[in-house]
């Protein structure tokens, strides 16, 4: 007489292999989440950048963050925005700096915060307290 169905070398061997696939596809999918996450920053700052600049051209110095989402206020518009705190500091008249800064379940990402820092017209970016900032290039 035949019994169908699996037996218990077969379950194991089937459990084997998708603990071996789940062991090497995790790490893989959190850090694609993480790096769209590092994504949604990039944008962010652009965006706060172009702001900064429709800003200077109507005034004589860079804006604060909460006139560059006015009529909202900076606290308000970080509270729409899961990953990232968005600051802006040192703004004059030639220059300014924007921080992207981890918060939630982003702040434990390797690469750190996302700095943009704009002084006599030259932007530079940057990382900054990052664990392993080697991979996390701006676009």
């Amino acid at each position: 007489m035949r019994n169908k169905g699996f037996t218990l070398i077969e379950l194991l061997v089937v459990i084997a292999i998708v603990g071996i696939l789940a062991v090497i596809a995790i790490p893989s999918f959190t850090e694609q989440v993480a790096k769209s996450r590092r994504a949604e920053a990039v944008r962010i700052l652009g965006d706060m950048q172009l702001r900064q600049e429709r800003w200077r051209a109507n005034h004589t110095t860079y804006g604060t963050c909460d006139q560059l989402v006015a009529p909202s206020t900076c606290a308000t518009y970080n509270a729409t925005i899961p990953h990232y705190s968005i600051s802006v500091t040192g703004n004059s008249t030639t220059g300014h700096t924007l921080t992207a800064t981890r918060k939630g379940a982003q702040s434990g990402d390797r690469c750190g915060n996302f700095v943009l820092t704009v002084s006599n017209g030259v932007a530079t970016k940057s990382l900054s307290g990052g664990s392993n900032t080697s991979n996390c290039n701006w676009p």
